[in-house]
């Protein structure tokens, strides 16, 4: 595989759907930055990897289908879809199914 920004973007959108931590977390700079949907940051790879184990027991089956990937330089912009189902004892209802878009912009924000 390449290492060109878009090939460790898109790396990093396929451990999310394997929900693989220790390869996104390879995969984070030490000072990776998240900003979750209600605007709340989170900073360095090492908090994103427990994060991220934690939010894949509350969401087992979370995955994102990407629609559009935007490219410039080291700069990469994925568009789509992040759905799942919050599970708070282990089951999956329907009821309990969202969706919702996303974007992800690699390298993390700073």
């Amino acid at each position: 595989m390449s290492d060109s920004a878009e090939s460790v973007a898109q790396a990093f959108v396929r451990a999310i759907n394997r929900q693989d931590v220790d390869t996104m977390a390879a995969l984070m700079a030490p000072e990776h930055r998240f900003i979750d949907s209600l605007g709340n940051g989170f900073e360095g790879r090492e908090k994103m990897r427990s994060g991220w184990a934690a939010y894949f027991r509350m969401v087992p089956d979370y995955t994102i289908a990407v629609e559009e990937t935007l490219c410039d330089g080291p700069l990469v912009v994925i568009l789509g879809v992040a759905q799942g189902c919050y599970s708070k004892d282990g089951e999956l209802r329907a009821e309990n199914r969202w969706q919702t878009p996303v974007a992800i912009r690699w390298p993390s924000a700073r």
